[in-house]
């Protein structure tokens, strides 16, 4: 059983609270990205309020014994992730979700959920190799700065569609050796975007998903037989070990349309 709390999302709830509104996208991430746990019956069913004639609305607990407190009828909680919130939201017609903190709580209406769980993190997505100077420059930017953090292991760029919605940008799945929401990814995006490469209106977006090592173990696997540029780091060596087609293709030619490096850097041709 998953017993430790989705820290991420209670700090936004609880600063909600104190009259802090957080960036509607950034709750939505935290509850996608940790999840919530949520009251089931002793026969294991999911519980709903306020009974079977109305539209149901689903309840999630930041904290596994925040909700036991907080609806002792319950029979225990139950963690879920963002893959069985989606498989709930498709199988049971929820109308609503409301979710709890310690101090705090939100309210997200069925469409929201089901744009999010579409087009958000963990949504179904077509992943591929991507020559965009700005993807390039990601991948050199990572081999400079990984050593920074310790818990991260490997880092995947790619450019990602989501078939529901035809939508495409840039993405980097980061493995990770710490439990999630990541701090660590959090801060290596941050310093990505923020001192490495500055982007404008004409380079694509560039999204982030953390994968633990561990609970994420099949989809890391996964990520690892699909070709992408991959930047692995060695904790105990320092050693980071950059994977690209480039080397094996070096005149590959970016992109058709793509826009120009977003800050000039010396490329990285070669494994540390």
């Amino acid at each position: 059983m998953i017993d430790h709390s989705n820290a991420r999302l209670a700090d936004l709830l609880d600063r909600r609270a104190d009259g802090h509104e957080p960036a509607p996208d950034t709750v939505l991430a935290a509850l996608f990205e940790g999840g919530v746990f949520v009251p089931v019956t002793d026969t294991g069913s999911v519980m709903f309020l306020p009974d079977d004639e109305q539209p149901p609305t689903l309840l999630g607990f930041t904290d596994a014994a925040l909700g036991a407190q907080l609806l002792p009828t319950a029979a225990g909680m139950v963690h879920c992730d963002a893959a069985r919130l989606k498989d709930i939201l498709e199988k049971t017609g929820v109308a609503v979700l409301g979710v709890r903190s310690g101090n705090g709580q939100a309210i997200f209406p069925e469409q929201v959920l089901r744009d999010w769980s579409a087009y958000g993190p963990g949504a179904e997505m077509e992943l591929d190799w991507s020559t965009d100077p700005v993807a390039v420059a990601l991948r050199d930017a990572l081999v400079r700065r990984v050593r920074e953090f310790p818990a991260v292991r490997s880092v995947w760029v790619s450019q990602v569609r989501w078939p529901a919605s035809g939508e495409e940008h840039l993405m980097l799945h980061v493995a990770v050796d710490e439990d999630l929401p990541s701090t660590s990814a959090d801060r290596l995006m941050q310093i990505l975007l923020g001192e490495e490469m500055e982007l404008g209106p004409r380079h694509p977006k560039v999204g982030m998903l953390a994968l633990n090592t561990t609970t994420h173990a099949d989809t890391i696997a996964h990520l690892d037989r699909q070709g992408l540029d991959t930047v692995r780091h060695d904790v105990e060596s320092g050693q980071v070990q950059v994977i690209s087609r480039e080397y094996d293709d070096p005149s590959a030619a970016p992109a058709h349309g793509t826009a120009s490096l977003p800050r000039t850097r010396r490329r990285w041709f070669g494994r540390s």
